[in-house]
């Protein structure tokens, strides 16, 4: 198995390098383009006159696609490659992106935001395209990289898609400026496809031997793989119900229903797909070297759902809890709640290099704990703190809860090779569902008991850990022709 086996020099722009910085750009844009509309919220408003629930609707559909769109693209990634997956996500996303600029009703803003949510499984790709260049004492640095510089996409937005609208002016600047992140995604389609190749030189790139669901070793692991399914509906039909008469009443009962029954419908070919590529197990053994722990899928999706979905819902909210608990104005509640955001430069790839140093179960579970304390720390923040002693320790707990994403993706890519677009997609789709799971809390609790909800999540998520096994020796693939290659994972 060749890897290629150059230094790791973070501003060198050639090799496995050159492979990670296009595939974080690439991750980046698809950021900026999932999140062009949140700076903007105001000015769509006023332009389109929007009532306050009509914009909260759009937010919400921002990410209802996102959660089957992971799992579908990891399923594409493993069979057709990440180098092909990337730039046709980017070409197609643009689409509704330029169908968002030019929208004049609230339906259209709101169909094109729904196919916008697709683009937020961009990052996916990349965690298995970065898996094949990079070996595995490198891997947690390079895919936290990958995952904190991308991330700060959205961060990048918010500050600067204002401006760029501003600059055109008129009522419609806001047009302009998102009109310009479908652009930039659909040029750098064509950049990423002219200039990655999907392994190294001599390298085999290792497909699922079947389509159509995650293949997993044992009968114990698949009852566990269709347990972990049902979050993920639930939350689809969670979001059905916040459209509902009910929420904000976007959608009449019947349309709701409809909603459900189809998600049932859709989990039950789920379940039978499922079934499909993995009934073997019912009457053959899967050979000892070739198994893989679905439980370790599952405690990174614990892991995940806690960290990234804390992250999505602390990002929405946190302008607006400075802005009430200090007094502030909207503009400086954002700025002071943009350096959350603005740590992932940072702390993800400072998750993965400790995970790379001192082990991937030792690193999640000192990260997970400190999530824990830390949201139990910003849980008692209220208008008597100081300003600046509250931003710290909301800086410091966003370490804890970034570095666990960069810690989780450290060992994602070290589970199963060849399922690792499928292992990525689940976990990150677990990090939406978090993100649905807390924000739905937020609308219903005190901002307090809001944070108290996370905290409790981390202590699970630690708890989990327990079940998980350090990745130690090597995973076995066999090619088509069956010769058996070992990928060392520790």
């Amino acid at each position: 198995m060749t890897m290629s086996a150059d230094k790791f020099k973070l501003f060198s722009f050639s090799g496995k390098m050159k492979i990670m910085h296009l595939s974080w750009m690439a991750f980046f844009i698809t950021f900026v383009v999932w999140f062009n509309a949140a700076p903007l919220v105001s000015v769509i408003a006023d332009s389109l006159g929007l009532t306050t629930a009509q914009i909260k609707t759009l937010l919400i559909l921002n990410v209802a696609l996102t959660i089957p769109a992971r799992i579908i693209i990891g399923m594409v990634t493993d069979k057709y490659g990440p180098r092909i997956t990337y730039s046709a996500l980017l070409a197609i996303c643009s689409i509704p992106c330029f169908m968002f600029a030019v929208a004049d009703s609230f339906e259209q803003l709101a169909l094109a935001r729904f196919l916008i949510g697709f683009i937020g499984a961009g990052f996916v790709i990349g965690i298995r395209m970065v898996s094949e260049w990079f070996p595995a004492k490198e891997l947690g640095t390079a895919e936290g990289i990958y995952g904190g510089w991308g991330n700060f996409g959205s961060a990048a937005a918010a500050f600067t898609l204002p401006a760029v609208a501003l600059a055109f002016g008129g009522p419609d600047g806001w047009r302009y400026a998102i009109g310009i992140t479908g652009l930039m995604s659909l040029l750098f389609a064509f950049v990423y496809y002219f200039n990655v190749t999907d392994t190294p030189k001599g390298s085999t790139y290792f497909k699922p031997k079947k389509g159509g669901g995650l293949e997993v070793t044992s009968k114990s692991d698949l009852v566990l793989l269709i347990v972990m399914k049902v979050p993920m509906y639930a939350t689809l039909a969670l979001l059905g119900w916040k459209l509902s008469p009910a929420g904000v009443s976007m959608f009449t009962q019947d349309v709701t229903n409809l909603i459900y029954a189809g998600l049932v419908f859709v989990f039950l070919i789920d379940f039978y797909q499922t079934y499909q590529v993995n009934k073997h197990l019912f009457s053959v053994e899967v050979p000892e070297f070739e198994r893989y722990e679905f439980k370790q899928v599952a405690v990174l999706n614990v892991l995940y759902f806690t960290t990234f979905g804390s992250e999505l819902a602390v990002v929405s909210m946190l302008p607006l809890f400075f802005a009430e608990t200090f007094a502030l104005g909207m503009a400086q509640a954002g700025m002071v709640a943009s350096s959350y955001a603005f740590m992932n430069l940072m702390s993800r790839p400072g998750g993965g290099w400790l995970s790379d140093r001192f082990g991937r179960k030792t690193t999640l579970l000192i990260l997970t704990a400190g999530l824990a304390i830390g949201y139990l720390s910003v849980a008692q923040i209220d208008s008597s703190w100081s300003l600046p002693l509250a931003v710290v320790v909301v800086m410091a707990c966003s370490f804890f809860v970034q570095g666990g994403e960069g810690a989780v993706f450290a060992a994602v890519p070290l589970i199963k090779r060849r399922l690792t677009g499928q292992i990525a997609g689940m976990t990150g789709a677990y990090g939406n569902v978090g993100a649905v799971f807390f924000l739905t809390v937020y609308s219903m609790v005190s901002t307090q008991t809001f944070f108290y909800v996370i905290a409790v999540s981390a202590v699970f998520g630690f708890i989990t850990l327990f079940f998980m096994n350090e990745p130690k020796g090597h995973i076995a693939e066999v090619n088509e022709d069956g010769e058996v290659t070992l990928i060392s994972v520790s």
